[in-house]
């Protein structure tokens, strides 16, 4: 997917690399991923483990191009699908040049935080403590002590904090990360925003609202499957998707009274698919049910939950 973007000055110094996003579920890494390269490609909501893949996306400034992995948080499994999600995520610590540990400063250290940087001791890949939600701290005099707390126990190559939610410019942060960047000429385009095929995002999309339109049993049965994506004569784009949960009762649920939710559901995903691909949208969603998917090989490699 691509985005304009302004020209690297090819006269300086130019400096490529991978950073991946790690943190337990529901520190703000998507939200930092969006506001970070300025557009919306990971999804986004107050669930617990709402990422499920890596995201890559693309930064382009001046004198860099910064690859963001977006991972999945680090949590204990209690099925494939997370199990598959914490090898998604671990598998990145020494496939990237730099990264970015993100805390939820506003949230007490917990067992989550010890186990990753537990994990962080086993590579030598320089890593960034991002100490965000500062705009949720109402005491911001314990900022430093809440920092001190994670520098004690591992030796960061820098500390940033910031509001992934408030903060428009991550300059500071930006630089903390090309500097452990190999020097090099780009990967991609200027104009790519992500690797990730416009079909895919869609699907993300869609299941992002199913997550935030739904009660706590519905968002982690939830899979999205994009099965048809078509420009038509009149240049708007026809997108066939089929929402699959695990139980007859949870379909009853997403589709809603009359079709009033899945409605809903529609809507708000047009608007944001719309948005990102700059065209009309005429959105067909389904409700299936696929009994236990989250455990079944088969289903998982179906929906691209592969390592």
């Amino acid at each position: 997917m691509k985005k304009e973007r302004s020209k690297i000055d090819k006269k300086n110094k130019h400096y490529t690399g991978f950073a991946a996003m790690v943190g337990r579920p529901n520190v703000g890494k998507s939200t930092l991923t969006n506001a970070l390269i300025g557009e919306k490609i990971a999804i986004m909501s107050d669930r617990p483990q709402t990422t499920r893949n890596k995201i890559m996306c693309i930064l382009n400034t001046d004198n860099s191009q910064i690859m963001f992995l977006d991972t999945p948080g680090i949590h204990k499994p209690h099925h494939k699908l997370g199990q598959y999600m914490v090898r998604a995520a671990e598998s990145t610590l020494k496939e990237v040049d730099v990264i970015l540990f993100v805390v939820d400063v506003s949230e007490k250290r917990g067992a989550g935080e010890d186990y990753i940087i537990e994990q962080l001791k086993k590579v030598k890949t320089p890593v960034i403590l991002v100490a965000n939600k500062v705009d949720k701290l109402e005491d911001k005099s314990k900022l430093f002590g809440i920092i001190a707390n994670y520098v004690n126990d591992y030796n960061f190559a820098a500390v940033v904090p910031v509001s992934a939610l408030e903060d428009t410019d991550f300059k500071g942060l930006v630089d903390e990360i090309t500097k452990h960047l190999p020097e090099g000429p780009a990967y991609y385009d200027e104009d790519m925003i992500t690797d990730q095929p416009e079909r895919v995002i869609a699907a993300e999309m869609i299941r992002e609202k199913v997550l935030l339109s739904t009660r706590d049993e519905i968002p982690h049965s939830v899979a999205v499957e994009v099965e048809e994506f078509k420009v038509r004569g009149n240049n708007d784009i026809y997108i066939r998707a089929t929402i699959f949960v695990e139980r007859e009762s949870q379909k009853g649920i997403v589709i809603g009274a009359k079709g009033s939710l899945l409605k809903k559901i529609g809507l708000e995903a047009r608007r944001d698919i719309e948005a990102l691909l700059g065209d009309k949208v005429f959105l067909d969603l389904w409700v299936k049910v696929k009994p236990d998917w989250r455990n079944k090989d088969k289903a998982l490699k179906q929906f691209g939950y592969t390592v």
